[in-house]
């Protein structure tokens, strides 16, 4: 099957109207708004890296506004603190009480703008949130909302300045993808779009938060056949294998690429999962979970080659729901 299968004739009706919506504003990126979705309908995050001015930050922002979601920028510098995410306790002198000051994490959509500049410490106080859907301050935890989707973006090329995140807070990633630069086509069209105003300030609801929760109620009910766990299986187990990986993909990343697949096929419109679903999302669940050897890396080998390669050689279940 195609790459490109945002082509699709049988998108779930509530899901197409909402990528319809987003894309009012964001042109031309129907896969990274599709991939978006799933992550948020599987309790997923997703890192973008890409080069700044490509609309990631317009593409999480209609996001939120597109679902009437409680939306919140996190500027990631490297004198940010932990509390500075997280939220803080404030003494107030008149009810002689300290009073808790949530920070921007707890919103249904937060945007980690560029991630990778502040300091490993304030970086593991996201850690928690990204897995638990919780923070814990003062020794008290407490829940985020729900639904809860971070969406954190880092630069590919500038290096200088920068904390590269720890396999750790890699893994917590559902998803890593690019969103690129448009083609001319899409870039005239969008010179069109924001001649006079910018479509951002327009952009109206289409979903409610209640619907997101029951469509991520029902997303969880797609099956998956016994195949299907096995050749997710087999695709994480090849990646702890491969002769250029050095570490290879967790049980977490079959955990998260069955979850993205039960997403995915929901909004293809299908109560199940097909072995296409699978095959589709393990480069963006897969390639920011492995390390490379040393060697690999000096011979200009890059994860995504090593995933690809992985991909075309195990054997696809077919016939098989």
């Amino acid at each position: 099957m195609s790459e490109n299968q945002q082509n699709h004739v049988s998108l779930h009706p509530a899901i197409e109207k909402l990528i319809t919506n987003i894309e009012t504003v964001v042109v031309g990126k129907t896969r990274e708004i599709e991939l978006s979705i799933v992550a948020l309908l599987s309790g997923g995050h997703v890192l973008l890296e890409d080069v700044p001015g490509v609309g990631k930050t317009m593409l999480v922002r209609a996001m939120a506004k597109s679902i009437g979601a409680d939306f919140k920028r996190i500027q990631f510098t490297p004198d940010l603190l932990p509390s500075d995410v997280t939220g803080v306790s404030v003494f107030n002198q008149k009810t002689m009480e300290f009073q808790f000051r949530k920070g921007p994490v707890m919103s249904h959509i937060v945007l980690a703008d560029e991630i990778n500049r502040t300091s490993p410490k304030t970086q593991a106080a996201l850690l928690e949130a990204l897995e638990e859907g919780s923070v814990t301050i003062d020794g008290e935890t407490r829940m985020l909302q729900s639904p809860f989707l971070v969406m954190a973006t880092q630069n590919p090329i500038e290096y200088s300045g920068t904390y590269p995140l720890p396999e750790a807070q890699l893994d917590r990633f559902l998803f890593k993808f690019r969103i690129g630069y448009p083609t001319k086509s899409e870039e005239l069209d969008m010179l069109g779009r924001v001649e006079k105003h910018h479509p951002i300030e327009n952009i109206q609801p289409v979903l409610s938060l209640e619907d997101i929760l029951a469509m991520k109620k029902e997303a969880a009910e797609v099956t998956a056949s016994e195949k299907v766990k096995e050749y997710i299986i087999d695709l994480v187990s090849a990646t702890r294998e491969h002769h250029n990986v050095s570490l290879g993909a967790s049980p977490r990343a079959s955990i998260a690429l069955m979850s993205a697949s039960q997403a995915y096929a929901y909004v293809q419109g299908r109560s199940y999962i097909i072995p296409d679903d699978v095959k589709y999302l393990a480069p963006y669940v897969l390639q920011h979970r492995i390390i490379l050897h040393s060697d690999a890396k000096l011979s200009s080998t890059t994860n995504e080659r090593v995933i690809k390669d992985i991909i075309e050689h195990i054997s696809v279940p077919f016939g098989d729901k």
